[in-house]
């Protein structure tokens, strides 16, 4: 079995139309695969969920693959009947088919997968699955653990983890899809390929996490490495600071869980008059979402002759989450590039590299990660999808374009871009580690380690990143229309964040305090989950991107299939028209202050572009933070203002940041 049982078996032999075919094992490399006319199939990988199928359990099967093959696959019963069949092929790359059996009878399974396009003898791939009579013991942990590293990280299993990831946020790419929180995505068995993979029951207790963007990626790599048996590891980061880019000052791996404690990174130390004393760790920042905060105390000295406590060791997943979740953040994701002490390296902008589970670094302080690529089809842009979470834990997929994945190079802030976790490793029975940016470079499972972003412009950036995700010429009409359709995403989403903070305040009215200086973009506490200031400077960067789109396509005039006869003006003219009636012809409903629903177009909320510079303190009713205009209709119904010290600070010291969409770094 290629990715047997416990990762045990060292390589597989399938049956293919009578012949053997050798494929690789877990551990190989794809360029050690069979060559000849059989060499595409040798890099096909099965992957049979649960660990160990039974017939209690729904048999859940995959096949993943880096070529672009064509074919059917199979599930067939033991008795030769097919229980399930499924002609789609999904991804790219790497590729991926599925199917599953709900109640599986008790036998020899047969997973085929016949290709088209293939030679005879390797026209059908043919693997075998156990279902087990009688429920299977889970795998064995050390004792005290809960966490058993039985495998490794390479080329195959970071192509698994990208397919179980376009899998959990799979729909049609026009699909509006968003969760309340990223528990609901993991507990749906349609979409969560390991639900349950360990045969323990460990997906049924509720966690109760609510993480942000930055736990959320770290959340889902380390879900898939606790149930791959892979090993993880997080570090504990500065945000930057005083002109100082993020940087990263220890590490822990899932071997020593109970260390998640850590000191402060350098640049959050104590004065130095005090930097003799043992330093003490910060208060967890993620405590009041767990229900497990304490009001602050007065520290209390040990007695002298008192041992340190032993550190506790998380005994399930979701109490080593929480403890992920208290440490990690954004600026774990914005290390400096050529940085090898941090938990990501920065790739080069393919179609190869760009997979699901990449990580994009925004350099404003938010996360995303890479769940699909839609390739361009008859003049229609491709497009990459990808999720995040918001500081109030809902989940959102959207669209890769300029208004949502900010890139621009500032010291201050380290290294944006699009990143791959880095690869953790043993190495010869010693203690766990990480590749250094040299080893990945040199290294066959991945090789792909690269500055590239790190030279770019921002208009080389995403000039770049329309030549990968569109490498034909694009219909400029279709082109305008992508992009008014990403910012009618943007606005929607928003539609729930100021309804979040709507409600939040008709169950807690008391006022919602504001940070001083530039944490209103980054704290804790009800600002960070329920105002918008980060939303809101990129709506407004968005908003610049769309109604300069016309300028963009005449600026790059060759990237684009000009209609004969036509000239750039022309073009340029027609796009300023498709503007206008896109952006009225779109609409959003939000909920004022009454409970009554108020309709806005996209147009309205371009003409309010410069309101929303002061529209994002939740202390402000819907009507305001929507920029009603005053004494409108629409903004009868508001009862609620926003104080007027937090106003004044908003209008004379706040707004020239959005204004000059110049993203404040701290002193």
């Amino acid at each position: 079995m290629l990715l047997a049982r416990r990762f045990s078996a060292a390589t597989v032999l399938l049956i293919a139309s009578g012949c053997f075919i050798l494929l690789l094992s877990i551990m190989g490399s794809p360029a050690e695969a069979a060559s000849g006319s059989c060499g595409d199939v040798a890099e096909l990988t099965v992957l049979p969920s649960p660990i160990t199928p039974w017939k209690g359990a729904p048999l859940r099967v995959m096949i993943v693959t880096e070529k672009p093959l064509q074919g059917v696959f199979s599930l067939i019963a033991p008795d030769g009947s097919v229980a399930a069949r499924s002609p789609d092929r999904h991804g790219g790359s790497p590729y991926s088919w599925y199917a599953e059996v709900a109640t599986p009878v008790a036998g020899t399974w047969h997973a085929a997968l016949a290709l088209d396009d293939m030679p005879a003898e390797c026209s059908t791939i043919t693997h075998d699955i156990a279902v087990s009579a009688r429920k299977p013991d889970p795998p064995r942990t050390p004792p005290g653990s809960f966490w058993q590293v039985r495998s490794s990280w390479n080329h195959t299993t970071e192509s698994l983890f990208s397919v179980w990831i376009e899998k959990l946020f799979d729909a049609p790419p026009d699909q509006d899809l968003s969760w309340k929180v990223w528990q609901d995505v993991l507990r749906d068995q349609s979409r969560n390929f390991l639900f349950n993979y360990l045969g323990a029951g460990e997906d049924t207790p509720k966690n109760g996490l609510r993480p942000d963007c930055a736990d959320f990626v770290y959340f889902l790599r380390a879900y898939f490495a606790y149930k791959m048996g892979l090993p993880f590891g997080y570090s504990s980061c500065s945000r930057g600071m005083a002109g100082k880019p993020p940087k990263c000052s220890q590490w822990f791996d899932i071997e020593h869980p109970e260390l998640t404690r850590p000191p402060p990174p350098p640049d959050q130390d104590i004065a130095s008059a005090t930097a003799a004393a043992p330093p003490t760790a910060p208060t967890p920042r993620f405590m009041g979402l767990f229900g497990r905060s304490q009001p602050d105390e007065p520290a209390v000295a040990p007695a002298a002759k008192s041992a340190p406590p032993k550190p506790k060791r998380p005994t399930t997943f979701g109490e080593y989450l929480r403890d992920v979740g208290d440490v990690v953040h954004t600026g774990a994701v914005r290390v400096v590039a050529n940085d090898d002490n941090t938990d990501f390296y920065t790739v080069p902008l393919t179609q190869q590299t760009l997979r699901p589970g990449t990580v994009y670094a925004d350099p404003y302080g938010h996360v995303l990660m890479l769940v699909r690529r839609v390739p361009e089809q008859n003049g229609t842009p491709g497009v990459f999808l990808a999720v995040d979470a918001e500081p109030d834990g809902s989940i959102t997929r959207k669209r890769f374009w300029r208004g949502n994945f900010l890139f621009v190079h500032d010291a201050a802030l380290g290294s944006p871009g699009f990143k791959h976790f880095r690869p953790i490793l043993r190495d010869k029975n010693g203690p766990l580690r990480r590749l250094t940016n040299a080893d990945i470079a040199r290294n066959p499972q991945y090789g792909d380690f690269s500055l590239d972003q790190s030279q770019m412009s921002p208009e080389d950036f995403y000039d770049r990143m329309d030549d990968v995700m569109s490498p034909e010429p694009l219909d400029p009409v279709k082109a305008m229309t992508d992009a008014i359709a990403s910012l009618n995403e943007q606005v929607k989403t928003r539609v729930t964040s100021v309804e979040n903070g709507r409600k939040y305040l008709e169950k807690q009215p008391a006022e919602i305090g504001m940070p001083n200086g530039a944490s209103i973009f980054e704290t804790t506490g009800a600002w960070e989950d329920y105002s918008t200031p980060a939303r809101d400077f990129r709506l407004l960067i968005a908003i610049d991107v769309v109604r300069g789109f016309p300028d963009r396509v005449a600026r790059r005039a060759a990237r684009y299939a000009m209609p004969p006869g036509k000239s750039i003006e022309d073009v340029k003219s027609e796009l300023q028209g498709v503007l206008v009636s896109e952006l009225a012809s779109r609409k959003i409903s939000y909920t004022r202050s009454d409970g009554s629903q108020w309709t806005l177009s996209l147009k309205d909320v371009l003409d309010r572009t410069v309101d929303f510079e002061m529209a994002y303190n939740p202390n402000d009713c819907a009507e305001l933070r929507w920029a009603a205009p005053a004494n409108s209709e629409e903004a009868s119904t508001c009862k609620r203002h926003a104080p007027q010290a937090q106003t004044a600070k908003m209008s004379s010291d706040y707004r020239g940041w959005f204004r000059e969409r110049h993203w404040p770094t701290h002193a």
